[in-house]
């Protein structure tokens, strides 16, 4: 700031939650308050020689004027850097613009032994438990688990493969340098995931490949459960211990294969379009919420999703960030990141962004595709996403697909003929049919479209060499529909 006309437009937006304004340094001690609100805050402008209604007073600066301000300045604890500029206003007249950056990574500060905050266009003391939490954020930033060395894992012991492929897809996406080396090491000191030579626990959860016994919360829970609750029937459990890219994809593959397809032909289109549940990009986003972000210090820590009848949970051990809240995610929020140094790498590679848009982008997705708002639950240390959305109904699953297809008699015998590969007349044999179209179009056909049933030459169904068996999907479907 230093022309009398940029100060002017300055001065015409108005006080606001970075913007305020003092008549003169009589009110140093309000001014102090303010800036202390702008570090702990979002940072902002003070501006000395403006009255409340945004007039250009001005008022003569001497030395003692400036000794002044800067006894203020000094009674931040811990010390702050408020940069200060002076503007000639006329008749031998200036304004004082102080203005403070934000400065989360070093808050809370206090002025004169209080905290003080920004709501608006005011400032007001922060409360006790606000100021205990940001003094805790402040010393777990300077101390954070992602930081500390990895005791005993050596470059040796990372995923090699998934290092080069966070490199190549971070130059593609022009976040790293094309310059960068192929070298492990190189690579991890570029995204700060090696100090001073040393693998830190960052890299161990972004690209370890052994987790027991030192790290068991890269632990990763699916499971698929009939009915409304885990005390129903379990019909499919896994849990694995993945470093998180790993664990993203894994998470991301199991949904695809669980979760069931429906489908559907619009209004005017030809082609069917099928749809899982819910729409794809949101589980993802949530997906690489929940794996980022979880609380990695805790060695209960873990991720878990949970498929049922009527909704899907994905669950992630941690609270909220400081300074978010559950219902702030569906309108604009603050970017927090737990794990800056994990969140970075993913940012790298363009799987998430670093604007804090993600669970907007969730929630439109949703309306969008006709089902309720995801549902954020940050309770008993650990936060709940919910998507209301109905699993079962319409197409089976691609692993549990006898659930809800309806098998008929001849398709379930198919199914077992087909466990070996044959062509068409050995797979009507045992049925005593012998038009062909009748049995593709009634009994084949829509086990190939569910996918129970493949061609071993996909491209060509027509051929004279075609054969056909029961794929794992529709081994999982029998086996389901002789339960039943």
């Amino acid at each position: 700031m230093t022309t009398l006309s940029a100060l002017q437009s300055l001065i015409a937006q108005g006080e606001s939650s970075t913007l305020e304004f003092k008549r003169s340094t009589a009110e140093l001690r309000r001014a102090g308050e303010t800036l202390c609100a702008f570090l702990n805050g979002d940072g902002g402008k003070l501006l000395i020689g403006v009255g409340p209604d945004g007039s250009l007073v001005g008022q003569e600066v001497a030395d003692i004027t400036l000794r002044d301000v800067a006894a203020m300045l000094g009674r931040f604890e811990p010390p702050a850097r408020v940069e200060m500029t002076r503007v000639d206003a006329g008749n031998g007249r200036q304004v004082i613009v102080l203005e403070a950056a934000a400065s989360r990574q070093f808050a809370p500060f206090v002025f004169e032994s209080k905290p003080y905050k920004r709501v608006g266009s005011t400032t007001t003391v922060m409360s006790q438990e606000e100021y205990a939490r940001l003094l805790l954020d402040r010393n777990h930033s300077r101390h954070r688990w992602e930081n500390q060395p990895a005791v005993g894992v050596r470059l040796e012991d990372l995923d090699r493969e998934e290092v080069l492929r966070t490199r190549a897809t971070a130059i593609e996406q022009r976040r790293l340098s094309a310059g960068t080396s192929m070298d492990v090491g190189d690579i991890l000191d570029r995204l700060g995931l090696r100090i001073d030579g040393q693998v830190t626990q960052a890299a161990q959860m972004l690209y370890g490949t052994r987790f027991l016994p030192d790290y068991p919360q890269a632990l990763l829970k699916l499971g698929r459960f009939r009915g409304t609750k885990v005390t129903g029937d379990i019909l499919d459990n896994k849990q694995e211990y993945l470093h998180a890219f790993a664990m993203v994809r894994e998470a991301i593959a199991w949904l695809d294969r669980t979760l069931p397809l429906s489908a559907r032909f619009p209004t005017g289109a030809i082609n069917r379009e099928d749809r899982l549940p819910v729409p794809a990009e949101a589980l993802r986003e949530i997906v690489l919420n929940a794996v980022i972000h979880r609380d990695v210090s805790n060695p209960s820590s873990y991720v878990a999703i949970a498929v049922f009848d009527e909704r899907i949970e994905v669950r992630s051990i941690g609270d909220f960030p400081s300074g978010v809240l559950a219902e702030q995610l569906s309108r604009e929020h603050l970017s927090v990141r737990r794990n800056p140094l994990i969140a970075e790498a993913f940012h790298r590679t363009g799987a998430i962004e670093a604007w804090g848009r993600g669970t907007n982008r969730v929630i439109e997705a949703c309306r969008a595709y006709g089902i309720p708002d995801p549902e954020f639950v940050d309770e008993a240390g650990a936060v709940t996403v919910t998507f209301k959305a109905e699993v079962v109904a319409g197409a089976p699953s691609r692993d549990q697909a006898g659930t809800k297809l309806g098998l008929s008699r001849d398709q379930a015998q198919l199914l077992e003929v087909a466990a070996e590969v044959r062509t068409l007349p050995e797979l009507m044999a045992p049925f005593g049919r012998t038009n062909r179209t009748k049995f593709r179009d009634q009994v084949l056909a829509p086990l190939l479209e569910a996918g129970l049933v493949e061609m071993t030459i996909p491209d060509k169904p027509r051929s004279p060499k075609q054969q056909y068996r029961t794929t794992d999907a529709g081994r999982a479907a029998l086996l389901i529909a002789r339960r039943e």
